[in-house]
C-alpha cells in the first residue's frame, strides 16, 4: 500500500504548492505498440467502395515503407472506426482562488486562445474548504478579485462552461443549494455541471489525508450517502443541473484498498449507491514516471483503466454513466516539452474512452522544486499552464502569463478537432509515435502525430481507410521542442516529418463525391446481451433513405463486418463467450458509399449459460499497485475429476503474478495456468466439493478480473 503524499496548506500568503490531492507513486510498464493493420476491402470488410485502402500519391505501399528509412513510421487511420463526438466541455481547466491573474484579461484572452470549453472551480482541494457566499476558504489564502461572479465573467469571455465543486468536506447540502439558486435562479449563468466535493477517498479514511471533511463518519459509504443529500438538495432548486461523485481511478492509490470495518473498497462501495442517482462520476488521474520516456507511455495505459471503471459501474447497471477527469497532469517536468506532449496524447485518449471533459490542472501554480529536462529545458516544478512568475532562490520563472509548453500541447487539439467533429481510430507501428485522427464536420480529417524521440525526427506515412483524400496540400500545424508558438503551414499530406519531440497535425480534404450524404445512425444501445449474441438498436440515419445498415467490430485499426440488416436493430451471432467488443453501425446508401459511423458501443458477452463447471473470481484486498485475490472451482459435470489445470487470461497487459497459495500458478504474457497442489488435486462430481486458491498481482494501471476460465479445457460459468 502506498501513501498518497501530504500537500502544503497555508493559512497566510500564497500556497507555494497550494493543491492538496493525491500523488501515490504509481509504476508504469512500457505501453505495446499500437495496432496497425489497414482495414482490408475483402470480404466481411468494409467494402472497397467505402474503404479506400490505397496509399496517398507518392508514398509507396506499406510493406516497403520503412524499408530504406529506419526512422520511418506507418500510422494507420481508420475513418470507418467511430470513436465518439467531441462534446464542447471536452478541453478543460482547474482555476483557483488562490490564483490572483486567474481572472485578468490577459488569462482570459490565452485561456480562450487555447481552445478550452470547461473552466472548473474554485480549485481542487480548495473545493472541500470554500464557503461561495462569504467567498471564504479557513485555512487556506483566497486572491482578490477571484470570487464567483467574478470567475463566471471568465466563463462567459472565454466562451466556456463551469464545472463547479460543491463543498462537502465542510459545507453542507443546504450551503450547495444556496449556490445553485444564486447560479441559475438569480444570476441566471445556467451551470450545469457540479461535483460534490473533491478527493474525499484522502480525508484519512484510508490512512493519508489531505482533503478536508468534517463528518464523524469519513468511509465510502458515508460518502456516498451524503451525495444523495445533496443531490436530493441541489435538484429541488434546479432539476436540470447534473452532479458527479468522486471515484478513485483504478490502479491508483487507494483503489482496491478496504479499511477496518469496510465490507469492499470506496468504489465498490459508492457506485452501488449513488447509480441511477448521480449524472456522472468524478476520477483524477497524475500519473507520474520514473524519468521522462516512462511518463511519456503512460497515456497508453490510461485506456484500460477508463475501460475498467467503466466495467465497475455497468456491474451496478450504471454502465452509461458519463466519467469526466477533472484534474491531470504528469506530476513530472511539468513546464517541459515532455508534458506538452503528455498533455495532447492524456486528452484525446480520455476523449476516445468516452470521457467528456478532460480538466488540466491548472492555469496557474507557482513554482517548486527545480529540474531540468532531456532537452536541457528548464522545469519549474509549476503545474500551471501559464507562468506565474515565482522564484525559487535565484532561478525565476518567465514573466507573468508566459505560456509553458503544456499551453500549446492543449492549444493543438483544436487544430486537430472542435466540438462536433468526430474521433476515429488511429495507430502507429512505433513505440515511439502516437497517433489520433479527428474526422471533422465540415467533412475534412485530420491526424495528430506524437514524437516522443528527444533527438531523432520521424517520417510519418498515411494510410487511409474508409477515407478518399483529394490530393490537394495538407494543413499541417506543428509545436515543436523550445518553441513560443505553433507554426502553420501546408505539406503533401502523403508523408510528414515529425520534429524531435514535437506535436504535428495533418489535415487532409476529401475528394468530391467519395462520402455519403447519410448522417451517421445514431444512439446505438445494447439490448441484450447472452454468452454468443448480443441484439442492437439504432436510430435511423439522416440525410437520406440506407439501403442497409452493417454492424462491424473494432479489431485494432481492422474493421470486421458482423451482420447487415435493412431495421434499425440487429443481433449479431457466434459471439465469444466473456470476451468485449467494440461495435459501430454504419448506414450504406444506394451508391453503396458507407455514411460516418455511429458512436461506439461495447459488448461484454456473458459466461457460457451452461457448463459443466464453475468458477468465481473475488478481489480480496489491493493497495493501488498490486491485490490479492481469491478463485473457487467447482466441478458441476456428472464426472469427479482427478487432476485439474485452470487457464485464463488478464485482460490488461501491466499484471503480473508475483505469489500463490493452494495451487501451482505460472504466467506467460497475459495468459496464466494453474494446477493442484497434492491435497486438493480431486473435484468431486455435481458439485460435492469445490478448490480454492489464491495470488498476489502486481499492476501498473489497470488490472480488470479475467473473464474467461477454462477447466480441462471446457469454458466454464463464471461470475
Amino acid at each position: 500500500m502506498h501513501a498518497a503524499e501530504p500537500h502544503v496548506r497555508r493559512t497566510t500568503g500564497r500556497p507555494a504548492r497550494p493543491l492538496l490531492r493525491s500523488r501515490g507513486p504509481v509504476r508504469r510498464a512500457l505501453a505495446a505498440g499500437a495496432l496497425t493493420a489497414a482495414l482490408l476491402a475483402t470480404a466481411g470488410r468494409l467494402p472497397a467502395a467505402a474503404a479506400d485502402t490505397t496509399a496517398l500519391a507518392g508514398v509507396p505501399a506499406a510493406s516497403t515503407a520503412a524499408a530504406d528509412d529506419p526512422a520511418a513510421v506507418d500510422v494507420t487511420v481508420n475513418a470507418g472506426q467511430g470513436l465518439g463526438t467531441i462534446p464542447d466541455t471536452a478541453y478543460g481547466l482547474n482555476s483557483a482562488i488562490w490564483d490572483a491573474h486567474m481572472n485578468t484579461p490577459d488569462t482570459q484572452d490565452l485561456v480562450k486562445a487555447a481552445g478550452i470549453g470547461m473552466l472548473r472551480y474554485p480549485g481542487g482541494s480548495y473545493g472541500d474548504i470554500y464557503h461561495w457566499q462569504t467567498h471564504t476558504a479557513p485555512g487556506g489564502y483566497v486572491a482578490p478579485g477571484t470570487d464567483f461572479d467574478s470567475f463566471m465573467g471568465t466563463v462567459q469571455k472565454v466562451g466556456a462552461q463551469p464545472i463547479l465543486i460543491a463543498n462537502y468536506g465542510s459545507g453542507t447540502p443546504e450551503e450547495a443549494a444556496g449556490w445553485v439558486r444564486y447560479a441559475n435562479v438569480t444570476k441566471k449563468y445556467g451551470a450545469k455541471f457540479w461535483e460534490v466535493g473533491n478527493e474525499l477517498y484522502g480525508n484519512g479514511h484510508y490512512g493519508s489525508g489531505w482533503e478536508t471533511d468534517e463528518h464523524a463518519d469519513r468511509s465510502p459509504a458515508a460518502y456516498a450517502h451524503g451525495v444523495l443529500d445533496y443531490i436530493s438538495a441541489m435538484k429541488a432548486v434546479d432539476p436540470t443541473i447534473k452532479i458527479g461523485a468522486v471515484l478513485t481511478t483504478p490502479g491508483n492509490w487507494p483503489d482496491g484498498v478496504m479499511a477496518d470495518g469496510d465490507a469492499a473498497d470506496w468504489n465498490h462501495t459508492v457506485i452501488p449507491l449513488v447509480a441511477g442517482k448521480a449524472d456522472f462520476v468524478i476520477v483524477h488521474w497524475y500519473p507520474g514516471g520514473s524519468d521522462a520516456a516512462g511518463m511519456l507511455d503512460t497515456p497508453a495505459q490510461l485506456a484500460g483503466e477508463l475501460q475498467q471503471l467503466r466495467t465497475e459501474l455497468d456491474a451496478a447497471g450504471a454502465a452509461d454513466t458519463p466519467i469526466a477527469l477533472t484534474e491531470t497532469n504528469s506530476n513530472l517536468l511539468m513546464d517541459t516539452q515532455p508534458n506538452a506532449l503528455f498533455a495532447a496524447d492524456t486528452y484525446l485518449t480520455a476523449l476516445a474512452n468516452g470521457v467528456f471533459t478532460v480538466d488540466w490542472w491548472d492555469t496557474h501554480n507557482g513554482v517548486g522544486t527545480i529540474s531540468t529536462a532531456p532537452d536541457g529545458a528548464t522545469d519549474y516544478g509549476d503545474m500551471g499552464l501559464l507562468s506565474s512568475g515565482g522564484c525559487t532562490g535565484s532561478v525565476c520563472e518567465p514573466p507573468v502569463n508566459t505560456p509553458f509548453p503544456p499551453y500549446y500541447g492543449i492549444q493543438m487539439l483544436s487544430h486537430a478537432g472542435r466540438p462536433g467533429d468526430q474521433l476515429v481510430n488511429a495507430g502507429t507501428d512505433s513505440a515511439l509515435v502516437s497517433a489520433h485522427a479527428v474526422r471533422q464536420a465540415d467533412g475534412d480529417l485530420s491526424v495528430l502525430l506524437i514524437n516522443k524521440d528527444p533527438s531523432a525526427a520521424h517520417t510519418a506515412h498515411l494510410r487511409l481507410s474508409g477515407y478518399t483524400a483529394d490530393g490537394s496540400p495538407a494543413d499541417v500545424a506543428v509545436f515543436r521542442d523550445r518553441a513560443s508558438a505553433v507554426e502553420t503551414g501546408t505539406g503533401d499530406g502523403s508523408s510528414q516529418t515529425l520534429p524531435p519531440y514535437s506535436i504535428t497535425t495533418v489535415t487532409l480534404h476529401p475528394k468530391s463525391g467519395t462520402a455519403s450524404a447519410l448522417g451517421a445512425p445514431r444512439s446505438p444501445k445494447v439490448a441484450s446481451v447472452t454468452d454468443t449474441t448480443a441484439t442492437l438498436s439504432w436510430a435511423p440515419a439522416t440525410g437520406g433513405t440506407p439501403v442497409r445498415y452493417e454492424v462491424y467490430r473494432q479489431q485494432g485499426t481492422t474493421s470486421e463486418l458482423l451482420t447487415g440488416t435493412s431495421a434499425t436493430s440487429a443481433t449479431v451471432r457466434n459471439l465469444a463467450p466473456g470476451t468485449t467488443y467494440t461495435l459501430n453501425v454504419l448506414a450504406r446508401d444506394a451508391d453503396g458509399r458507407l455514411s460516418r459511423a455511429s458512436d461506439p458501443v461495447t459488448v461484454r458477452t456473458t459466461s457460457p449459460a451452461e457448463s459443466t463447471c464453475q468458477v468465481a473470481y473475488r478481489l480480496t484486498g489491493g493497495w493501488g499497485s498490486g491485490f490479492n485475490a481469491e478463485v473457487t472451482v467447482t466441478n458441476t459435470g456428472p464426472d469427479p475429476i482427478d487432476g485439474w489445470t485452470l487457464a485464463y487470461s488478464f485482460p490488461d497487459s501491466g499484471v503480473s503474478v508475483t505469489g500463490y497459495w493452494n495451487a501451482q500458478v505460472s504466467q506467460s504474457g497475459r495468459n496464466v495456468i494453474a494446477i493442484p497442489v497434492s491435497y486438493n488435486s480431486e473435484l468431486a462430481a455435481h458439485g460435492g466439493n469445490s478448490v480454492s486458491f489464491g495470488f498476489t498481482g502486481a499492476n501498473s494501471g489497470a488490472y480488470a478480473a479475467p473473464t474467461v476460465f477454462t477447466l480441462n479445457g471446457t469454458v466454464c460459468t463464471s461470475t
